[in-house]
């Protein structure tokens, strides 16, 4: 029963969610392919070994509901009605996504493959596919997905901490009791200032951190643990 065409008992969409390896990271599987019969052999597959997975039978319905955040891989047809594979990757590339992604190809279809891999895939399976090829690789797909997000976090980080370490004493006191919900004239009081100066060094900040708005300065705030995740 290697064969994709091979008939699978129904599963659970959701049997195995709390079922999930501790060395597997815990992210979600697209699948984007026109024939249903292959997303539900997909998706049983997947679920069948313990990751969870959703499927779209579109690229402009992968676009439209997918969560990228939560995304760990994409496995996706490179023939496609409307928005065709290939296309998607070079809207996810625009976007900035940084999702693997496996490629389902024909035989015919092997140079788009190639191209594929030339704009960052990683990887492209043959229909008809193996089961326990494609499983692999998509753990692989994984794997690898979870490295960069790790690299792009510490580097993310590290850039955070440069910005903060760039503000002046008096910005990060600012910033502290803006993040911590002060409204100017507390800080005025606080800091023995006036609301015009607190309402500058505001300014300075969020240019100096980059952020445009409140909600943005709370996140930096967060991501550099000046706030508790619990808080």
């Amino acid at each position: 029963m290697s064969q994709s065409h091979a008939r699978l008992a129904p599963a659970s969409r959701h049997a195995h969610d709390d079922e999930q390896s501790s060395t597997e990271p815990a992210r979600t599987v697209a699948v984007v392919d026109d024939d249903d019969s292959i997303r539900f052999l997909v998706e049983t597959l997947l679920e069948r070994d313990g990751l969870r997975a959703v499927s779209y039978p579109t690229a402009e319905a992968f676009l439209e509901r997918c969560d990228r955040a939560s995304t760990g891989c994409l496995v996706l047809d490179l023939q496609l009605p409307g928005m065709n594979g290939l296309t998607l990757q070079d809207v996810l590339a625009q976007e900035g996504s940084f999702i693997p992604i496996l490629f389902f190809t024909a035989r015919g279809t092997v140079p788009d493959a190639v191209r594929a891999l030339k704009n960052g895939a990683v990887d492209f399976v043959e229909k008809p596919f193996d089961n326990k090829e494609l499983l692999a690789k998509i753990r692989y797909s994984l794997a690898a997905g979870a490295r960069v997000q790790e690299r792009l976090a510490t580097a993310s980080a590290a850039r955070s901490a440069e910005l903060l370490a760039n503000l002046t004493s008096r910005e990060r006191e600012v910033m502290e009791r803006v993040v911590a919900g002060h409204l100017n004239k507390r800080i005025a009081d606080d800091l023995g200032i006036c609301i015009k100066t607190v309402e500058y060094h505001r300014m300075k900040l969020m240019a100096a951190l980059d952020v445009h708005d409140i909600t943005g300065l709370v996140r930096f705030a967060l991501g550099v643990g000046l706030i508790p995740p619990e808080s």
